[in-house]
């Protein structure tokens, strides 16, 4: 590799040197330069440490540039092949994400029945509760009200009947009453 860069630059470097054999318009005689074997000499010279330096640095500087550019394809491929994963892992996930959110509405479907049937239950149960209070509030009330309605009827007798007897009683059955009342307390204490 290096004897063909040698090559290509002392070929060019002689292609590109060469004056041209055809005499300078407006002269018609042809000399000879006594100098230009040391400009050829220098010119090969030159041309031979530019080949050199290109010879020793190119090489060094191609290989260093090759691998920073395998290098980049290399991470590239690796990102590539990260962000294919992750794009992959996220179509994955967006697919099951319908599946999910089919799974979580019947779960919530179930889950608003099962509430629904327990609400209906508690209901019924409170239900059943008031209306068992409620006949116990009834009858308490009938009871109270008869109660009340029985004391009523008992003290209406008691006036009735306490006017009968003021209305048949006089003085002289009042008497009698009291001394009968008076006897029969004499008798059951002579008994004691």
């Amino acid at each position: 590799m290096k004897r063909l860069i040698w090559i290509a630059v002392l070929g060019g470097g002689l292609c590109l040197g060469q004056e041209s054999a055809l005499p300078k318009s407006g002269t018609t005689e042809t000399s000879e330069d006594p100098l230009a074997v040391w400009k050829w000499a220098n010119f090969v010279l030159l041309i031979a440490g530019l080949g050199y330096l290109v010879a020793k640095n190119v090489p060094a500087l191609f290989r260093s540039r090759t691998e920073e550019i395998q290098k980049g394809i290399a991470e590239a491929q690796k990102v590539k092949l990260d962000a294919e994963k992750r794009a992959a892992d996220m179509e994955a996930r967006l697919a099951k994400l319908g599946a999910e959110i089919e799974a979580f509405r019947i779960q919530a479907k179930g889950e608003m029945e099962q509430e629904g049937r327990r609400i209906q239950e508690q209901t019924a149960i409170h239900t059943k509760k008031l209306e068992a209070q409620a006949e116990a509030e009834i009858e308490a009330a009938g009871k109270a009200a008869r109660a009340s309605l029985k004391q009523y009827a008992a003290d209406l007798a008691l006036d009735l009947a306490a006017q009968r007897v003021q209305a048949r009683l006089d003085a002289n059955t009042e008497a009698g009453l009291v001394d009968n009342f008076l006897t029969d307390l004499k008798h059951q204490g002579s008994k004691n």
